[in-house]
């Protein structure tokens, strides 16, 4: 896993695929092939087939992201992408030739939209050999259910409801909500298209319904006692996805008083090194509150390295307490660093609430 995500990394900073129209989730697919075809025994050559079947055949268009409300297929597009990756593997390992050196293919995805000279690829890949010289060390841990690139934001309303205890008791008093993001954020979770998502694949990538959510959540959270709620207690999980939460008209009311803008060049030169945006909001006692740009949210490898660790187990406890007995032993159990490979072949043999064996 570790792997597959230095390798995405490293394609996303060299290859930007939202511009040629590709789905994000294509860098994963060859990131899929190459870890899985390795961790069966793949020598380079066989590894390199395994790429050039995926690149060649397996190419996600943004079409699966496209218009006023998304389909299944975007939750499932990584899995998809994953999929296709591990058949092309399975491929390549058992002989099967697919094409060599693709990233100079001059008819493959990357020299088609980066065109450079013959025999060349339009990019140099780096490799992290140790240190601190792996993408993996600019990334970040999601808490909770939301789109990534809207996790600034939500630092952001909970670096405010800290300054301003009490922010949340009133959300009527919120007059207005203003938020600047960078680019790519504001045209894929900024979309004026999502202001009024119906589904939950819409409304996770819906960053005004997003910050909607948590707002209410924090106002139930100060009603009940909590003077300074934070990522424990607003933490979005699959109730606030709920077809009754996504239909909330408290929800629609805090949308309507939001102006979400492009922060411009001073947001745009912080990403991806972070994830820069900034909340303000107009009270109607307290006048303008907030501002601050936000970079590194928690759960961002820059944050906080222990508050993230805890706010990561938190979320695993949550998301699987309805399934298992014991979150807090399974947790334990998928701890990889000490396992040996009898105890990872037997990994997902525990018992799952309301299932029989």
């Amino acid at each position: 896993m570790l792997l597959i995500d230095e390798i995405r990394g490293r394609l996303a900073e060299v290859f930007p695929l939202r511009q040629f129209a590709i789905d994000h989730v294509h860098h994963g697919a060859v990131a899929s092939a190459a870890a899985y075809a390795a961790a069966l025994g793949g020598i380079p050559e066989q590894i390199e087939s395994a790429i050039g079947l995926v690149v060649a055949h397996s190419v996600p268009f943004r079409a699966i992201r496209a218009g006023h409300q998304l389909s299944d297929s975007k939750g499932a597009s990584a899995a998809i992408a994953a999929e296709a990756a591990v058949l092309a593997a399975r491929r390549a390992l058992a002989g099967f030739q697919g094409p060599r050196d693709v990233f100079r293919n001059p008819l493959a995805i990357y020299r088609l939209n980066l065109p450079c000279p013959d025999n060349t690829s339009p990019f140099d890949l780096e490799v992290g050999l140790s240190g601190d010289a792996f993408a993996l060390h600019g990334m970040h841990f999601k808490l909770g259910l939301y789109e990534h690139q809207s996790a600034g934001a939500l630092q952001a309303v909970i670096d405010l409801l800290a300054q301003h205890p009490g922010l949340a008791a009133d959300l009527d008093a919120l007059r207005e909500i203003r938020v600047a993001i960078y680019e790519p954020a504001y045209s894929i979770i900024a979309d004026p298209a999502k202001r009024t998502p119906t589904t939950r694949q819409s409304a996770d990538h819906s960053l005004p319904y997003i910050l909607a959510r948590t707002l209410l959540k924090a106002a139930a959270a100060t009603s009940a006692g909590c003077a300074s709620p934070g990522w424990a207690e607003l933490m979005l999980l699959p109730e606030d996805y709920a077809e009754c939460a996504i239909a909330d008209p408290a929800a629609a009311r805090l949308i309507s008083r939001m102006t979400i803008a492009h922060g411009g060049e001073a947001f745009d030169r912080s990403y991806p090194e972070g994830i820069p945006t900034s909340v303000q909001v107009n009270h109607a006692t307290a006048g303008r509150l907030g501002g601050e740009q936000v970079m590194f949210p928690l759960g961002h490898a820059r944050s906080d390295a222990a508050a993230t660790a805890a706010m990561v187990d938190l979320k695993f406890d949550r998301l699987v307490a309805d399934a298992v007995a014991d979150p807090k032993a399974l947790r334990e159990r998928v701890r990889l660093a000490s396992r040996t490979p009898a105890e990872v072949a037997d990994l997902y043999a525990f018992p799952i609430v309301g299932v029989e064996a």
